[in-house]
């Protein structure tokens, strides 16, 4: 072979490429290898901040992470300090350009995580360490922002260990410590840091809410709206997002019954309907006695989602307010339930319903006579078609004989006998949709049918409006809670009969009954995961969701619904009979005091882990001096051995036990100091066991030097 090959194989030899990815990063210097992990670990506290932030500040992020792992691996030497500054600048332009401003949440959120990628690029120095540690445990608050969720916060956790390993690992200078070691010390320093934390949590005053933005406060969610136009609940249908939970004090009432009570409207122009305005006063003197309850009562808790709207929903009726800390609440003549301004937090309060009642009032005086013929009213030259069908039906004498009763009667069967069907996708119905509704397409969802009754109702001069709100739920099997989403949105009927007063129809039970007689009605279609959990068991997606929700109702109960009030019911349960902030804080001195002494008892008290090798080493030095041998304190077991070979035995069992004795001590010894290979534990107990034994034969009675 000529000397240029063996010098083309000896470069071939060196050439870092060459090896695989698994060898390369397992000869990779500690500097790389580290720097590699904390990159992984940024990311992992980007990731979930991806949907919040414009496309270019990811895309910049993601790119500034890649070069620099980049570097890392090549082992290349990190970008000058000019292209540090213009990339900066770049930044804060784009964010300009793309927010408006360099402030508020969202500009500031862009801003940091774009930041943070970038400070990566000059990691010279521990100091400049220091500020990525502290720079991503700023970002991992900023989540909250966006989300309180049971997911969110244990994808921080996980993100924190990841950062608090890194940061213990840059607290280990010396050698090459594995990346498990610093992870399980963080786990226990975090472990250690728990009993404070949430000391501090339980009894910390509490403050308004910490994780929201004045400026962000107004930012749209769907929702049950002042208004209703046809089509706008079909969005909702769609919409699995939750609204409120219920828990019942006893057994749920049936599902027909469950109607969550929110906006009534009255006022319709051909196209929307809305409100009627009534002045406030006026509004609080007929709400009052209203109501007659005629069955038993219902009690339970809800806990309200924010919803951004001012409706506190409750089924029908309640007849007391519920009581929210820090907001007013008020009561509409035809009964909606009304925050003083919209609900921002998640709202939880009790609630007792009388599901069988009557609604007043039952005669027409005086003004209550106004707004019936209000109820009535009906814009001009819309829906030529339904007041025909409203004429045709009152011309029967059998209607026109039962009244408003009869009129409802007529209705009802014309739905059911008439082909009309329940559907989530309904051709478009034009200007005159209740036309469109009884003629021309007989298809529509709860607002299309609900809205076309009414229509006929008034066209046939029975007062009527439509009440809009939540239908039903779902049941969870874990913790017996209901859960009702925006895909149980619902609109129905009031008419007024002499007599009886407001009656509550659904006319979408007449051409869908399934739509109200089921608790699993509306779902969103399964995914690809579902849909395969579906296949291996058709229980096992539920119970896994039935699960995951109730954790986070538990979450929701016990953490972010853990207001003053109930820190001062907690206070109350340990004797202070009227609680207030100075005995919150004197709570949290004795508490503080107390962990720091334990802290200071445990940093003081010799914490040693006691080693079983020196454990049985100790053993055999105090049994030997029982038996009369002169054994120093700190004698190896050599020293052992050499003491128990200058002793004349004479007796052969006592020889046989000294020689075995000796052979234990000779393997205690090896195992220390000359092991051949690395041993199992097991059997690095079995050879501490032989030696106990050994022991315990050479100090049977009668054995003495």
């Amino acid at each position: 072979m000529s000397a240029a090959q063996d010098h083309a194989q000896e470069a071939g030899a060196r050439r870092p490429r060459s090896l695989g990815f698994r060898p390369r990063a397992a000869t990779l210097p500690r500097e790389t290898r580290d720097t590699l992990f904390l990159l992984f670990v940024i990311a992992a506290v980007i990731a979930p901040h991806l949907p919040h932030i414009p496309l270019w500040a990811g895309a910049a992020a993601a790119a500034a992470l890649a070069w620099r792992a980049g570097l890392a691996w090549m082992q290349r030497p990190l970008p000058s300090r000019g292209w540090l500054i213009a990339l900066t600048a770049g930044v804060a332009a784009l964010t300009v350009y793309s927010q408006g401003t360099l402030l508020g949440r969202d500009a500031g959120l862009s801003l940091i995580v774009v930041m943070l990628a970038l400070k990566t690029l000059e990691l010279r120095a521990r100091r400049d360490a220091m500020v990525v540690f502290f720079l991503g445990f700023f970002t991992l608050l900023t989540h909250f922002f966006y989300s309180q969720s049971l997911g969110t916060a244990a994808a921080i956790v996980l993100a924190l260990w990841g950062l608090l390993t890194a940061l213990v690992n840059a607290h280990l200078p010396l050698g090459r410590p594995s990346l498990k070691m610093a992870a399980a010390m963080a786990l226990k320093l975090t472990l250690w840091g728990t009993p404070v934390m949430l000391a501090l949590f339980v009894l910390f005053p509490r403050v308004a809410p910490l994780w929201g933005l004045p400026a962000d406060a107004e930012r749209a969610r769907s929702g049950l709206s002042a208004s209703m136009d046809v089509g706008n609940i079909a969005q909702l249908v769609l919409d699995d997002t939750l609204v409120m939970r219920v828990r019942f004090d006893g057994p749920a009432p049936a599902q027909p019954l469950l109607y969550f009570r929110g906006p009534v409207l009255s006022a319709y122009d051909g196209r929307t309907w809305r409100p009627t305005p009534v002045p406030e006063r006026a509004d609080a003197e007929r709400s009052g006695s209203l109501v007659q309850p005629l069955g038993a009562p219902t009690g339970y808790e809800v806990t309200l989602e924010p919803t951004r709207q001012p409706w506190l929903f409750a089924l029908e009726f309640p007849l007391v307010l519920p009581q929210l800390p820090g907001l007013l609440t008020r009561r509409t003549a035809d009964q909606q339930w009304l925050a003083e301004r919209p609900i921002q937090e998640r709202q939880r309060y009790r609630v007792v319903s009388h599901l069988e009642h009557r609604l007043g009032p039952s005669t027409a005086q005086g003004h209550e006579r106004i707004a019936l013929r209000e109820a009535v009213d009906l814009p001009p030259g819309y829906n030529p078609r339904t007041l025909e069908l409203a004429a045709e039906l009152l011309r029967d004498p059998a209607v026109r004989a039962a009244g408003a009763r009869g009129a409802v009667d007529a209705a009802l069967d014309r739905l059911r006998r008439g082909g009309y069907r329940y559907t989530l996708e309904p051709r478009p119905a034009g200007v005159h949709a209740a036309d469109a509704f009884w003629f021309d397409t007989r298809e529509g969802f709860c607002e299309h049918i609900a809205s076309a009754f009414v229509v006929l109702m008034r066209g046939m001069d029975v007062p009527a409006r439509v009440v809009t709100g939540y239908q039903g739920g779902t049941f969870n099997s874990v913790d017996g809670v209901l859960q009702v989403r925006q895909s149980d949105a619902h609109a129905w009927a009031e008419v007024w009969i002499e007599g009886e007063g407001w009656l509550r129809v659904d006319p979408t039970a007449a051409v869908a009954p399934s739509r109200i007689g089921s608790f699993q009605r509306l779902a969103l279609p399964a995914g690809a995961v579902e849909s395969t959990l579906l296949r291996l068991s058709p229980t096992l997606l539920q119970r896994l969701r039935d699960g995951w929700r109730a954790l986070d109702h538990a979450w929701n109960q016990w953490v972010l619904d853990y207001t003053p009030q109930r820190q001062f019911d907690l206070l109350r349960r340990f004797g202070i009979r009227e609680p207030d902030s100075r005995d919150l804080g004197v709570a949290l001195a004795v508490v503080a005091t107390v962990a720091a002494a334990a802290t200071a008892w445990a940093g003081a008290r010799p914490w040693r882990r006691r080693d079983p090798w020196l454990a049985t080493l100790e053993a055999c030095r105090r049994r030997l001096r029982r038996m009369g041998y002169a054994v120093p304190p700190q004698a190896t077991p050599r020293a052992l051995i050499q003491t128990l070979q200058t002793k004349a035995i004479e007796h052969p069992a006592q020889r046989e036990a000294a020689l075995r004795l000796c052979a234990a001590l000779e393997a205690l010894e090896r195992e220390r100091y000359a092991p051949a290979m690395p041993e199992p534990g097991a059997a690095r107990a079995h050879a501490r066991s032989n030696l106990r034994h050994a022991l315990a034969q050479f100090g049977r009675p009668g054995f003495r030097p």
